[in-house]
């Protein structure tokens, strides 16, 4: 009896081909040549090919997620949490190369438009984290009073912008050029003091 893969050496292979391939083209028997299985024996781990997508893209995600948090965990301030959160989600992408794939491959990954939303519950999370640190830096005195709430989904949709233009459209110059401007803007705004 052959002993039973884990989880994510699953996620993992299943990554590599709907990277290469795209989700339409991946077919249950590329993942499984990718385990080194049968073809009826990617059925014991996943339901179906979209079940075992939908796993993927939240699993990559996560670990971009995991991956932010950690490094705004590292920061003693508001501001700097801030900015170390801006930069490393947008540099992790330029390293995940197969996760930079899947969101070219499908743009429903990081949709403009939230009512549709399939990943919802975890850039959901993308948000409170961004609304977490303004409240802190609220509290200390760094930044002013504002709505966090509103805030927080306004900067998540401008990074979702960076994005989809970076990375989905392939103008990575767009997001080296502009990123420092937008940082800029966010926290000390358009005003002369």
């Amino acid at each position: 009896m052959r002993k039973r893969i884990d989880d994510e050496t699953i996620l993992l292979s299943a990554l590599k081909c709907f990277a290469a391939y795209g989700y339409k083209k991946t077919t249950l028997e590329d993942i499984a040549g990718e385990l080194n299985l049968g073809n009826s024996s990617v059925y014991a781990y996943t339901a179906s090919k979209r079940a075992l997508y939908e796993d993927v893209v939240r699993y990559v995600m996560m670990r971009w997620q995991s991956k932010v948090k950690a490094a705004v965990d590292k920061q003693r301030t508001a501001a700097d949490k801030f900015r170390v959160l801006c930069d490393t989600a947008l540099a992790y992408l330029s390293e995940d190369q197969a996760f930079c794939a899947l969101l070219k491959n499908d743009h429903t990954i990081f949709p403009m438009f939230p009512e549709s939303d399939p990943y919802e519950e975890i850039n959901a999370e993308s948000v409170a984290m961004i609304s977490r640190i303004l409240e802190e830096g609220q509290t200390n005195g760094e930044f002013r009073e504002m709505d966090t709430q509103a805030v927080s989904e306004l900067i998540f949709s401008m990074y979702k912008g960076f994005i989809i233009r970076a990375y989905i459209e392939c103008e990575e110059r767009f997001m080296e050029t502009h990123m420092s401007q937008a940082l800029e803007l966010l926290t000390h705004g358009i005003l002369k003091k």
